[in-house]
């Protein structure tokens, strides 16, 4: 079993339930390990989603995120292992996770994985571009 399928996510209530809302949380610092050449691969993992009745707790997703570092995964694989493990723990109205992955043999990989169905409200909300701390 993978580290990843025993870590435990904390989760808190979902504050506002009354309402829609999204929450997008990005990490530019995730890693695990190419399956086939053993080699490191690093990318920005991009968490969009509309709270369902519960949200994740910051810290404990990034040490989640922490738990593929040793691990081989493919890109397709760990971004729609992520998307799991939180649709499990939080049932989202919608949820999409993305994976940007840095350039590797000359090419760049994004893989997007999503769940649910967006709130017709939620539509037009363009997500958050990170360009680095303090940003």
């Amino acid at each position: 079993m993978s580290a990843d399928q025993e870590f435990e996510l904390e989760t808190f209530e979902n504050p506002h339930p009354d309402h829609d809302y999204m929450v997008e949380s990005v990490t530019p610092e995730f890693t695990c390990v190419c399956p086939l050449s053993g080699q490191p691969d690093f990318a920005t993992i991009r968490v969009r989603y509309v709270p369902g009745p519960r949200c994740f707790e910051l810290k404990s997703f990034k040490l989640y995120l922490w738990s593929f570092r040793n691990e081989g995964h493919f890109h397709e694989d760990v971004t729609n292992r992520i998307l799991a493990k939180l649709v499990a723990a939080l049932e989202p109205v919608w949820m999409e996770v993305r994976g940007e992955f840095n350039v590797r043999g000359g090419m760049a990989t994004t893989v997007s994985a999503r769940n649910g169905e967006l709130p017709p409200s939620l539509h037009q909300v363009e997500p958050a571009v990170w360009n680095g701390p303090g940003s």
